[in-house]
């Protein structure tokens, strides 16, 4: 069962001490006022998408629980990935540090800033995979169709576990 404030987001690097930065991200949400670390998904080695996107990535879900408001949360998002290095001149340009909130029990909303859930999400093996690892019964009827989703096309993303994460909340 998915609790109400429970929040899924997904990190990604691929710039630098790529496992690095997501722990460095990891522990700064973990010290961070209104933000209840749960758990995380394994590491995942996933290739870059879109132009000029550069090495491939490592990529992990966290899971917690946060007291303040969606655009609260992405602002949090955003100072961390500033504080490891995060540069943005293009789109899908290489960067240190991508945090992007995927998905929010009981949250859909969708402003010029921040759409809950994350549009992509259901073509994104780098999201869904970790997402479900840590929570596989998230999504309703409502939600985007997993056992399409989770054939074919997506499952051709490339995604490789590298480290394990640890057990479901």
């Amino acid at each position: 069962m998915i609790h109400p404030g429970r929040v899924y987001l997904g990190l990604g690097s691929n710039l630098g001490d790529r496992e690095g930065n997501l722990h460095d991200a990891i522990e700064a949400l973990r010290h961070e006022p209104g933000f209840v670390y749960l758990n995380r998904a394994s590491i995942y080695r996933t290739p870059a998408l879109g132009p000029d996107a550069g090495d491939e990535f490592r990529n992990t879900v966290v899971a917690g629980l946060w007291s303040g408001s969606p655009e609260s949360l992405l602002d949090l998002c955003h100072r961390i990935e500033d504080r490891c290095g995060r540069d943005r001149p293009y789109r899908w340009a290489p960067r240190t540090l991508d945090i992007d909130i995927l998905f929010w029990n009981g949250v859909e909303m969708s402003t010029p800033r921040l759409r809950i859930p994350h549009p992509d999400l259901c073509q994104r093996a780098f999201a869904l995979v970790p997402l479900l690892e840590l929570a596989p019964d998230l999504f309703g009827d409502d939600g985007c169709s997993l056992d399409a989703s989770l054939t074919g096309e997506l499952l051709g993303q490339g995604i490789e576990a590298v480290s394990t994460g640890a057990c479901r909340v």
